[in-house]
């Protein structure tokens, strides 16, 4: 069985698995504006096993595991590992939704979403919820593995609604995960007040005394590689992982990338539509972009009248239009 994790560089770098963000037209922007040295995982967004398991409902959320031909040649090209993120709450769906993802899909790994905070999710007693479930939990990582020759890793936090991380991770690691990564934020403080590292370093010392082969990552207001670098001597992981730091610079894993010209933030915004364009042709809605539009458009004159535009726009033509009239006025 191939482990990806055991072969990668340290500090390992890692993209966050985020809804309506993380998909193949992202992934595949942040993928050619990084240097490989500093991106090594990248992650899909979450993906439902009871909805993959749905006759109808499965083409909808099977969308979420779409790769794309020029993203899987650019992440070959510069040897990153892309993982599927699923999540829900019956080990035997997680047994029948990875056996299928393992042999219709090509992905270097699985990952269970064991830290989603979003209150209606967790009310159904997924994602974060099995913190307070860890019978349940080790069950359904267990059921993953023996579904899969993929490496397995979990996505989850610190606790509840309070710090539980050295019991939580203790029951973790008696799965012998190929991964964990550890959000220093309990669920009831979503992404509120600051990442606790004391905690993600607890947990770590946990993996250190029963299976230092898990690898072990933290997440949590990393603001560079630098940082992330500095994170990860201090608290003795071994990587980090971006979530909401990649909003404020894309560039972000290819340090120390000076601050982008108007003309680069031009053509990454039109490469991006275009690349959305191709995938999901009208599938997606284009206001999915209009947040990452915010990002491309800002730091240069007249900024401020392109980005009210595209806000306004309703088709990719007009998109075009607007950024087209911008690079020759």
């Amino acid at each position: 069985m191939s482990n990806f994790w055991e072969t990668l560089q340290k500090p390992m770098f890692a993209l966050a698995p985020m809804e309506d963000v993380t998909e193949t037209s992202f992934r595949e922007i942040v993928a050619g504006l990084s240097d490989p040295q500093y991106l090594h995982v990248l992650f899909t967004e979450f993906t439902s096993v009871d909805g993959m398991n749905h006759p109808v409902g499965r083409i909808r959320v099977g969308e979420r595991l779409l790769v794309s031909e020029s993203e899987k040649q650019l992440l070959k090209q510069k040897n990153i590992r892309l993982v599927a993120q699923i999540w829900g709450k019956k080990p035997e769906l997680f047994h029948k939704i990875a056996r299928e993802i393992t042999s219709e899909y090509e992905f270097d790994g699985l990952d269970i979403n064991m830290g989603c905070p979003v209150k209606n999710i967790v009310k159904n007693g997924c994602c974060s919820a099995l913190i307070n479930e860890p019978s349940l939990a080790k069950e359904i990582i267990l059921a993953t593995k023996e579904a899969t020759h993929l490496p397995v890793s979990v996505k989850t936090r610190t606790g509840i609604q309070a710090h539980d991380t050295e019991v939580w991770i203790e029951h973790l690691m008696e799965t012998k995960p190929a991964a964990i990564i550890l959000h220093g934020r309990t669920q009831k403080q979503q992404s509120d007040g600051l990442a606790d590292w004391e905690e993600i370093s607890k947990g770590a010392r946990i993996r250190d005394r029963i299976h230092p082969g898990t690898r072990f990552l933290g997440n949590g207001d990393v603001s560079s590689v630098s940082h992330g670098i500095e994170l990860c001597n201090n608290y003795k992981i071994d990587g980090v992982m971006i979530g909401r730091g990649i909003f404020q610079n894309p560039w972000f894993f290819n340090p120390p990338h000076l601050p982008a010209s108007k003309s680069e933030k031009l053509n990454q915004l039109l490469l991006h539509t275009q690349l959305f364009e191709q995938n999901w042709g009208r599938k997606k809605n284009l206001n999915i972009l209009k947040r990452f539009y915010k990002i491309y458009t800002s730091d240069f004159a007249n900024a401020a009248k392109l980005r009210s535009d595209l806000m306004e726009a309703k088709t990719f033509e007009e998109v075009y239009h607007f950024v087209h009239k911008e690079r020759h006025s």
